[in-house]
């Protein structure tokens, strides 16, 4: 079969289309016949070596670690699960394997595909999904009629959290770029922003806000200048580096590492089959231009969620 790997660190041209060998399912696992990945930051990183002490992989390495496709075998001992299922995942960081004709997935990690969208697209959820969900209600326990600030609500992630926060009943002000204004009002955010000036302070914005998701990278004095956004007792959390936290004012911070959950994405599922949350595509790519699209991540081209057709 097809797949797109690495056999050591470095830049895009390390990524290799190369023939290997279809992988057999082991217990507890999946084979998947593969019909989209998608790229997500956190793979330029892994190729990179990046994250090589926090989380050694083998090489050679399959990227991709989101997964859309059709189960076609089955390891010992998986149950509710049939061959022909169309499923969704977030494949493990340190193995993934999505870039590739077929995959393995251990069989907690898998959700029913969405039914209401094409299962190529349903490739743009699950690592996304997992880090917006894990995001607002695990590190933010975002409770309905909170108001909260959504910094870079324009990109894959942001998206997700300002849909799932006006699902919850919060009240919503997005942060991003002016070309993403009407999208994010279709989300229901009740106000929508151009990039922060910090040292305007929270007031020009109609904060502090009891909940702040910053998705910018920024600099440690500019994450500094964003616990100002927090209201007193309120939390921040972020997956772009971390904001400090205010003992004295009570303000928390958290940072996600965002993890597989079968169970969470099945719920996320449901909300993209009831019409609760909307994935935005921006591009799609066949698997053979995904060390271009490495590539245009890295030098800031890409046009937004990419979805890498295999099938």
């Amino acid at each position: 079969m097809k797949a797109i790997r690495f056999h050591e660190f470095g830049g895009s041209e390390v990524l290799r289309y190369e023939d290997v060998d279809r992988p057999v399912p082991g217990t507890g696992q999946v084979l998947v016949r593969v019909a989209a990945t998608s790229f997500n930051p956190v793979d330029d990183h892994i190729r990179a070596g990046a994250l090589a002490e926090m989380m050694p992989i083998t090489l050679p390495y399959v990227t991709g670690i989101d997964l859309a496709g059709t189960v076609v075998e089955l390891g010992a001992e998986v149950t509710g699960l049939d061959v022909g299922d169309r499923v969704v995942a977030m494949l493990p960081l340190d193995s993934a394997g999505g870039a590739a004709e077929y995959a393995l997935a251990p069989a907690e990690s898998l959700a029913p595909a969405p039914q209401t969208i094409e299962l190529v697209d349903a490739a743009a959820l699950p690592l996304t999904g997992l880090a917006a969900w894990q995001t607002a209600f695990e590190l933010a326990e975002l409770k309905p009629g909170q108001t909260v600030l959504v910094n870079g609500a324009g990109g894959a992630v942001g998206s997700l959290v300002v849909q799932l926060a006006v699902d919850a009943g919060a009240h919503v002000t997005a942060v991003d770029a002016p070309q993403h204004a009407d999208r994010l009002r279709g989300y229901g955010a009740d106000r929508v922003v151009g990039p922060l000036d910090l040292a305007a302070g929270p007031a020009a914005v109609g904060g502090p806000f009891q909940v702040v998701v910053n998705h910018v990278r920024l600099s440690p004095e500019e994450l500094a200048q964003l616990t100002n956004y927090v209201a007193d007792g309120g939390v921040a959390a972020s997956t772009a580096g971390p904001i400090p936290e205010n003992p004295d004012r009570k303000v928390r911070s958290a940072s996600l590492w965002v993890r597989s959950d079968g169970a969470q994405l099945t719920d996320l599922v449901a909300k993209v089959d009831a019409g609760r949350i909307r994935l935005h595509v921006a591009a799609h790519r066949p698997l053979g231009e995904l060390a271009a699209v490495h590539e245009e991540a890295a030098a800031g081209r890409l046009p937004g969620k990419t979805v890498v057709l295999v099938d």
